[in-house]
């Protein structure tokens, strides 16, 4: 009789591929399932039309009968695409998204009934709050929340259901979500660039955050996974032997695409396209099985919603195709793990990508002064950036020689760096000579010819210049993406509102304003140089290097959340208007409390293959060995017996040493777990399962993973890494 894993791989053999039916062009489904602006002009009347378009592109407020107009219109839209229910769409602490489905069904009579939605209920709607994380913002008995309509993400249709976009916020006002805090930072970031922009171009009145995410994750087969406790539990396999064939062969890394995982590409592709996702990339990644795609830039609430919605599409539509997405950091030892790139950059309502240079030197300073300025930013508070990317599964991935570092740096090419050490060089302390700003206007005028093509992609640096925006390499490939942008967003609309006074000073103290920004450059230069890298980042060479120029390289997630409580960034938070003290209080907490949850889990299904799959494959064997043996030692007498057996033997005791130790580093973390659960104190429970628990997963896994390089084949319980990460 097979066992459940030969079972598991003989279905993984039968698949065939699911082909999808559509022949038609991808870009007649664009938006098709999307409430957006020429839907709305054809479903509203002009003038809640205008009131829309304004409360999109001003975040102006609309009032209850606009609200009415709007929501019956978007019912209206959604019964057209056979929608039978709606709901508030919206992105809780847990790092996924939540929804509560409510019908557009209403009786008004006997035997009668009517779609009915108004705009109380698109505005707002009240969830359950206490059962989501609030880091002790609400009580069990305290469970109101509100989920509150965000008019600048489009409603759309998955299913039968209009989905809404919304915040999710605490009855006394407190954000609960991702989307409140983001929305405030890209506010702030719009106020402070629009005014520096001013010095350049009294037309900018806006200025947009973009980002385009890099979205990795690796593909297994549904039989596979569900013979295979840790990853469904945790995401990643727990135990597992290198294959002997992995990635070095660099021969998976923008290969043919298998036409299985095409057609699942595909279907999740025209899934996206029909909700607006501009998904316009699809490729093999490194390691085996691993695969990533990307959409062209989007605004920054806009693209973050998008790449929730289509993790979540991805999952789902795996399934029909009979794949398990992977979605964490590092689900297979020995090869790459995941990341999930953030490009970001600021436009303006001109059109201009401030972090593109112009054609003139006038333009040019302008790049200058962001480009400088974000560095500045990066220096200043290359903490809370390591925080906002600290989770279990990337602790696995930053700095594994797959992805950056834990020390936050910068890499922007060797000849913006000589342009930069130009500049703080060459700028006197006193008036500028017209020789000076002669030489300046020379080199800030050849920035063109440094672009692009001769700057070149550092994969080491966490946080690198890619040529027109800067690419967070560190994001974890589950993470929110909102994370990251609210911290980046943040500290640079501190950097820029601080840049502003100061130029603004020299002004009024008689600099010339060219002058005044050239200057507070250099300053700006000098003072974050040490934040520059060019090099590699994987080498111990930069450990030693950042350890001297005083880099914190915080390589665990209990260290890299131990920031959120600091004053300078509980002011710097609560100053520009995104998160207060109590919520950033909150937030650390919770995520004090997912680290400890996700390491605590991972260790009971450690604990729990250790002893009811492992160990009984194990003696299992033994005994077929001991058995053989003694057969050996019945038919041939004692001394040839053990010269026949000889091989046996020492497989039983190789099999025997590695089966206590296994044990005992199982109990062990046993023990360390116990204890680390009598710990009240978030902060100090998450170092001791870090520092205590977590410790003894390595050990464990070695011996396991020699054990089922020792033990039969056929008695094997998990399915092999060979098998999951080679199989189409």
């Amino acid at each position: 009789m097979a066992t459940k894993r030969q079972q598991a791989y003989q279905d993984v053999l039968n698949r065939t591929p699911k082909h999808i039916d559509y022949d038609g062009r991808i870009s007649d489904l664009f938006g098709k399932n999307v409430f957006h602006m020429e839907v709305m002009r054809e479903y509203l009347p002009s003038e809640a039309f205008k009131s829309m378009t304004e409360s999109i592109q001003n975040g102006t407020r609309l009032d209850r009968k606009m609200a009415d107009q709007v929501a019956s219109a978007m019912k209206d839209w959604a019964l057209t695409k056979g929608a039978t229910h709606y709901t508030h769409w919206f992105q809780p602490l847990t790092g996924s998204t939540a929804e509560k489905h409510d019908s557009f069904f209403k009786p008004v009579g006997p035997g009668k009934a009517i779609e009915r939605f108004e705009g109380e209920l698109l505005v707002q709607q009240e969830p359950d709050a206490s059962s989501f994380p609030n880091g002790g913002i609400r009580n069990t008995f305290e469970a109101r929340g509100y989920t509150a309509w965000d008019p600048s993400s489009p409603a759309f249709v998955i299913g039968k259901t209009l989905c809404i976009p919304t915040i999710f916020i605490s009855y006394t006002g407190e954000s609960l979500d991702y989307k409140m805090p983001l929305l405030k930072a890209l506010n702030a970031v719009d106020q402070a660039a629009t005014e520096v922009c001013q010095y350049f171009d009294k037309n900018v009145t806006k200025v947009i955050a973009t980002l385009g995410w890099e979205q990795e994750y690796f593909l297994v087969d549904q039989a596979l996974f569900n013979a295979r406790p840790d990853l469904m539990m945790t995401g990643r396999a727990l135990f597992g032997h290198s294959a002997a064939k992995g990635q070095q062969l660099e021969d998976h890394y923008f290969g043919s695409i298998p036409d299985r995982v095409t057609e699942f590409m595909r279907e999740y592709e025209m899934e996206a396209i029909l909700l607006g996702i501009p998904v316009t990339t699809r490729h093999n990644e490194v390691a085996p099985n691993q695969f990533e795609c990307a959409p062209m830039f989007e605004e920054c609430n806009l693209a973050n919603d998008h790449n929730l919605l289509l993790m979540d599409l991805m999952e789902k539509i795996a399934r029909k195709h009979n794949f398990r997405v992977l979605l964490h950091e590092k689900p297979f030892a020995g090869v790459n793990g995941s990341g999930k790139h953030n490009n970001w950059s600021l436009s303006t309502n001109t059109g201009v990508n401030l972090l593109a240079p112009g054609k003139n030197p006038k333009s040019n300073l302008q790049f200058l002064t962001f480009f400088v300025n974000i560095i500045k930013a990066i220096h200043d508070h290359s903490d809370i950036l390591r925080a906002c990317i600290a989770s279990a599964g990337n602790d696995h991935r930053l700095g594994a020689n797959e992805a950056p570092p834990a020390i936050i740096s910068a890499f922007i090419g060797s000849q913006l760096s000589t342009l930069l050490d130009d500049i703080e060089l060459n700028v006197k302390a006193g008036k500028m000579t017209p020789e000076d700003k002669t030489e300046l206007k020379m080199n800030i005028g050849k920035i063109p010819q440094i672009m692009l093509d001769n700057t070149d992609r550092n994969r080491t640096s966490p946080f690198a210049f890619t040529g027109n925006k800067f690419e967070f390499r560190a994001v974890g490939s589950t993470a929110n993406c909102a994370s990251a942008m609210i911290v980046l967003n943040t500290i640079m609309a501190k950097q820029l509102k601080d840049f502003k006074v100061s130029v603004d000073t020299r002004i009024d103290k008689g600099e010339a304003k060219d002058e005044a920004i050239l200057k507070e450059l250099q300053k700006l230069i000098k003072e974050s140089k040490k934040i520059r890298f060019e090099g590699n980042g994987y080498g111990e060479e930069w450990v030693v290097e950042a350890t001297k120029r005083g880099l914190k390289n915080l390589k665990d997630t209990p260290r890299a959340l131990k920031v959120w409580s600091d004053k300078h960034v509980t002011d710097l938070f609560n100053d520009m208007g995104v998160l207060t003290p109590r919520e950033l209080e909150a937030r650390q907490e919770i995520e004090f409390d997912s680290y400890i949850l996700k390491i605590q889990i991972e260790a009971r299904i450690m604990s729990d293959v250790v002893q009811s799959m492992i160990i009984p494959a194990v003696i299992d064997y033994q005994n077929k060995l001991i058995k053989n043996v003694e057969g050996l030692f019945s038919v041939l007498g004692d001394k040839a017996g053990k010269e026949a057996g000889k091989s046996q033997i020492e497989l039983i005791q190789r099999i025997a040493v590695h089966l206590n130790k296994m044990k005992a580093s199982s109990d062990a973390m046993l023990m360390s777990r116990k204890a680390a659960n009598k710990i009240d104190h978030a902060e100090e429970k998450a170092i001791a399962y870090c520092d205590k628990v977590k410790i003894h997963f390595d050990e464990i896994r070695y011996h396991a993973d020699k054990l089922e390089l020792l033990v039969d084949d056929e008695l094997w319980p998990l399915p092999k890494f060979r098998e999951m990460l080679f199989t189409r």
